[in-house]
């Protein structure tokens, strides 16, 4: 296979990949509003702050064990060094067991600890239940990580599809049961917290269900397709005329190789995703000093409600924002200094043309979203939560383009640096912020302060390795006005349309979905008519985004360009 036609089978197999990712993450986040239907915002709670402590701990275990042996497999395939490979995922299999096994042990056995410590006592049998998926979830890094390294996207991405469509199946049958059956222990025991907590934990069950069909579907394909043939390569020798053996690599050495490209990934992959611990842990120790430990697990429910809607716009803009990357590494392998500042400003000019108007839209349509999806419960906390979250779309969508910028610039170490720095910052607002407030919107706007902080580092660090000028007018101002329009515009039309429809009508489910399905496409234009009459890109800038000819054919079609 020529150059060529490798470059296109990886851009191929990462886009299936990407694809996939995307889907999953949506079905993901889908499936946790008939969630919280079943359990109820309390029950969300719990979930919630087991859910954060499960991401740590799968983290620390097998997070970044894909990535780490896809590389080290990927090298020794090529070289034909069969030998090797089959050493490597001994020596992964070997980490997988222990530090899947201690990871397991801490969150099953360290559950009442953890659970008190969090001040949500409940919350232990959710702990409980998610603790096996950590020790699986290890294996099942091995796997995933083997089949994309020998070059093969796919059993990957149907191995993600069926974990997603079994995860979420099994955790709302399993809420149902178990919640049901809490509310018999509520009734026992005189405390109504059984049934929410149960629920939660029956909620977790689909997590690990899903890991493990994944897990059993991998084992299958490798029995079937994925054994490698004898033999650890061959090289020329010195003399140019025979072929000799190579020398097989050590259980130390590829250990030591495993660890080096593990670490770097497990340390950033930590900071990123300890913010929601440490908020937890923060708001509910200071919240109980005030005497206000009551509402603590329903404030986070709440929380955890608005990072389903928040992660949506989130993840779509930056799975589409990331597609630029590979065309920035290859520029910056060419040493082609315009090209790689047209590639940074495009980049995050596409991703505001699409974090801008999400983050406006939901402000204005918070309401019907809002019922729509939690239509079972009380939503004026959560669509104040909300409008108060907006901005942080926004700044998360842009932090997340320049880490990936930078490390398209080859400054691996730079974002993650900049996130520390901007963790400490996040701490120390979310401290002072409760004090004042007293509030779960406290932990909201320190939630808008640290994309901020690595917002302002990651861009200051871009503009030291490259000199490049962000065009402010089309990548902020243009999007924000058009935007705004956009949002007032549907804000106005959806309380119209609300008014003619009758309330038995509107208020329900099938109602709110009408009035947000002719409120969206309506949006849509309007945002799209305003970007081309305010002049927010030319044909050339639209051209080089992610989608950028579709778009501009549909543009051309209206006639708008």
């Amino acid at each position: 296979m020529n150059t060529a036609k490798k470059q296109r089978n990886f851009i191929a197999q990462g886009s299936i990949l990407a694809i996939t990712g995307i889907c999953c993450r949506i079905i993901g986040m889908l499936y946790r509003i008939p969630l919280v239907d079943v359990i109820g915002t309390v029950g969300n709670g719990y979930y919630t702050s087991a859910y954060s402590i499960y991401n740590i701990l799968l983290i620390i275990s097998s997070y970044s064990l894909p990535t780490a042996i896809s590389k080290v497999v990927s090298t020794r395939l090529a070289k034909e060094r069969y030998d090797d490979v089959r050493t490597a995922l001994r020596v992964a299999f070997i980490y997988a067991t222990i530090m899947g096994g201690l990871m397991c042990g801490i969150m099953y056995f360290g559950s009442d600890a953890i659970a008190n410590f969090m001040e949500k006592p409940f919350c232990r049998y959710a702990l409980r239940t998610l603790a096996p998926t950590v020790w699986i979830m290890a294996y099942l890094g091995i796997m995933r990580g083997y089949f994309q390294g020998s070059g093969n996207m796919v059993p990957t991405a149907v191995s993600q599809v069926f974990e997603q469509i079994v995860n979420a199946i099994v955790s709302i049958v399993m809420a149902v049961m178990l919640f049901n059956y809490g509310t018999k222990a509520n009734l026992i025991y005189g405390n109504d917290q059984y049934s929410y907590a149960y629920g939660a934990a029956g909620g977790t069950v689909g997590t690990g269900m899903g890991a493990l069909v994944a897990l059993l579907f991998f084992i299958l394909l490798f029995l079937l397709y994925g054994r490698m043939p004898e033999g650890n390569g061959t090289s020329r020798s010195a003399d140019g005329k025979g072929r000799t053996r190579r020398r097989k690599e050590t259980h130390g050495q590829l250990a030591k190789v495993l660890l080096v490209t593990l670490i770097p990934i497990l340390l950033s992959s930590t900071v990123y995703n300890i913010s929601t611990v440490l908020d937890d842990f923060v708001f509910s120790r200071c919240m109980s000093g005030f005497g206000l430990a009551a509402s603590v697990v329903f404030l986070w429910g709440i929380f955890g409600e608005y990072r389903i809607l928040f992660n949506i716009p989130v993840a779509i803009s930056n799975s589409l924002s990331s597609s630029v990357i590979p065309s920035l590494t290859n520029a910056v392998a060419e040493k082609n200094k315009p090209l790689i500042s047209s590639k940074i400003k495009i980049s995050m000019q596409f991703v505001m043309l699409i974090s801008i108007p999400a983050a406006f839209g939901l402000f204005a349509l918070a309401e019907p979203v809002c019922n729509l999806l939690f239509s079972s419960q009380n939503n004026s906390t959560l669509i104040v939560v909300l409008r108060h979250g907006c901005l942080a779309i926004i700044l998360y969508s842009l932090s997340t383009i320049t880490n990936g910028l930078l490390q398209g610039l080859g400054h691996l170490s730079e974002p993650l640096i900049n996130a520390i720095i901007a963790l400490v910052i996040h701490v120390i607002s979310l401290v002072a912020l409760i004090y004042v407030m007293k509030d779960i919107t406290a932990v909201i706007y320190a939630n808008t302060i640290f994309p901020f902080a690595v917002c302002v580092l990651n861009i200051g660090n871009l503009h030291k390795h490259v000199r490049f000028k962000i065009n402010v007018r089309n990548t902020f101002v243009v999007p924000t006005i058009a935007s705004a329009i956009m949002g007032g515009a549907v804000f106005g039309l959806s309380h119209f349309i609300g008014m003619l429809l009758p309330d038995s009508f509107s208020e329900g489910r099938f109602g709110l979905a009408v009035i947000l399905c002719i409120c969206i496409a309506i949006a849509m234009f309007i945002y799209a008519v305003m970007l081309v009459f305010l002049r927010a890109f030319t044909k050339d800038e639209l051209l080089e985004m992610p989608m950028g000819l579709r778009i501009y054919r549909v543009l051309t079609k209206l006639h708008l360009m």
